[in-house]
């Protein structure tokens, strides 16, 4: 059974999430402050957060900032803010995906979704590492490892660079990217891509590169 933690500090809203997602089948604890969060989250080892961005004692982009020093949780941020700037800060960040009040508990759904699929790994028997250079991908493990270190991805910036890598050199437009790895496409836009790209390329040294007028490649240039 999956576990989501419920991070909102309206109580009202916070029982309507808690009792909807109980229905479709999850374990669910929630918390109404980041304290609280962080504390929970040590302790369930939760597979999906949906972290209000307003909260108590801690922001909810704070909390984002310390959940991924903890840990490969997919975070969900929650926020009356509808601002482009806004969502970019919250991706930025850590978060995986993004919602803006109100929301319909259907639209919830399809992202936890959506998040848990990104969050599988691929139908493999076997571990197949993918090795470019310096960077070392490991499809089944997740793992990462530029140099010899291990590097911190997000569920989401995993499957980027996953999908890519699948296919160096390869140019895939912001709407391949959004059907092959984000799999509904219909609750994203292509500034989401954007937004994880930037994160993702920052990580892996210029390994993931942009074709302007057309989208992204994975490429190894002579510095690798």
């Amino acid at each position: 059974m999956k576990k989501v933690l419920v991070v909102e500090d309206e109580t009202k809203l916070a029982m309507i999430i808690h009792e909807f997602l109980k229905d479709e089948g999850y374990e669910v604890e929630v918390a109404a402050d980041g304290l609280r969060a962080l504390q929970l989250a040590a302790k369930i080892n939760p597979d999906i957060v949906l972290l209000d961005w307003m909260l108590p004692e801690l922001s909810g982009i704070e909390v984002c900032r310390k959940l991924r020093e903890m840990g490969q949780y997919g975070i969900i941020m929650i926020t009356a803010k509808a601002e482009e700037t806004d969502k970019i800060i919250g991706l930025g960040v850590g978060a995986d995906d993004y919602m803006v009040k109100p929301f319909s508990l259907r639209e919830m759904s399809a992202r936890i979704q959506s998040l848990l699929r990104r969050m599988s790994p691929l139908d493999t028997t076997s571990d197949t590492i993918r090795s470019f250079g310096s960077l070392v991908i490991s499809p089944v493990s997740h793992q990462v490892r530029l140099d010899g270190k291990e590097i911190m991805l997000t569920p989401t910036e995993y499957k980027i660079l996953e999908f890519l890598s699948a296919s160096p050199s390869q140019v895939f437009s912001r709407e391949q990217i959004l059907q092959h790895v984000f799999n509904d496409e219909e609750i994203m836009d292509v500034r989401t891509v954007d937004a994880h790209i930037s994160k993702l390329r920052k990580k892996v040294n210029g390994y993931i590169q942009t074709v302007y007028g057309f989208g992204y490649r994975f490429g190894v240039n002579d510095e690798h």
